[in-house]
């Protein structure tokens, strides 16, 4: 693969940066230092880069309609009316917080907030997603699909009639039907299955193609999916052939998203926990870097909550 003119636009090293997205009002890059605990905010156009310390380590963050963040935790959703501010616990945790912490996740395209779950002994596929729909008092949360070891790759179509969602422990993205008036998933399928790692396969050797870790899809509906210690993005169609594919300057790209104005730069957070040798020949690993794309991808979807009056009645 000839490596893509990548642009670094930090110099910070992220411990395992995650959960990108694009602000279309502010114009910053938001993401996640899950183990780094701490969310980062980047401007482009000045360099700026913000980070905002969380008590335990954040999985996933989207933006709220009218302000703020919402922000799971490991040990549960939480919501901030502004970066800085006081953090409000809108779900406690599902799970064990011994075992299981959340993962990828996002907003969907009518507002509820879905989180993924990585069960750390990977050992048996106990993650669960989960949805938040604050949007009416009560809040109703929901237990949506299960069976995987770490979660990730959560994304929807353009005409949110699909629903993707990786395991990445099993090197497989599925998708479903999803209503998102009743927000029901049916009619599961098999997206793309990958090879899974070699045995003894060591970091910086041939024969391993990356496991699917982050994702994001684009306006055509194709999905970008990071290939984890496979050094590359892939471009795939809804029916899961590979269009197109990109060198990373890292073997562990962890997330793609769209954003810029036109939402033609292609943002990519990484990994930065990896060896020293790793390090030595990745010495971007753990950075966020951006390309620009022919294709734009869709804009971050924003969660919706109820004013806190309808909540406390």
């Amino acid at each position: 693969m000839t490596m893509p003119p990548w642009q670094p636009v930090t110099g910070h090293r992220d411990q395992l940066g995650e959960s990108p997205y694009w602000h279309p009002d502010e114009g910053r890059v938001y993401w996640v230092d899950i183990p780094g605990r701490a969310l980062r905010r980047l401007d482009p156009r000045t360099a700026s880069l913000d980070s905002w310390p969380m008590p335990h380590e954040p999985g996933c963050i989207a933006p709220v309609r009218g302000g703020g963040l919402v922000i799971a935790l490991r040990t549960g959703i939480f919501r901030a009316h502004e970066w800085g501010g006081a953090l409000e616990l809108l779900q406690a945790a599902p799970y064990d917080t011994a075992t299981t912490r959340c993962n990828d996740g996002k907003a969907d395209p009518v507002g509820r907030f879905w989180i993924g779950t990585l069960f750390e002994p990977k050992h048996t596929p106990a993650g669960e997603l989960f949805s938040l729909d604050a949007r009416t008092a009560p809040m109703r949360f929901d237990r949506n699909a299960g069976g995987v070891t770490t979660a990730n790759g959560l994304a929807w179509s353009p005409d949110a009639r699909t629903l993707y969602w990786t395991d990445t422990q099993a090197h497989v993205v599925r998708a479903w039907h999803w209503d998102a008036a009743t927000n029901a998933l049916s009619d599961e399928r098999v997206m793309a299955r990958f090879d899974a790692k070699p045995a003894g396969w060591q970091p910086g050797q041939p024969g391993y193609g990356g496991r699917p870790d982050g994702a994001a899809v684009d306006a055509d509906g194709n999905y970008w999916c990071a290939m984890y210690e496979g050094g590359r993005l892939l471009q795939l169609s809804p029916g899961g052939q590979v269009l197109r594919e990109l060198a990373t300057p890292f073997l562990c790209p962890t997330m793609p998203c769209f954003g810029g104005d036109d939402l033609r730069t292609l943002y990519v957070t990484s990994a930065g926990n990896r060896s020293d040798d790793e390090l030595a020949r990745y010495p971007l690993s753990g950075r966020l870097v951006a390309l620009r794309v022919d294709v734009p991808g869709l804009p971050v979807n924003f969660f919706i909550d109820a004013p806190q009056e309808l909540h406390a009645g």
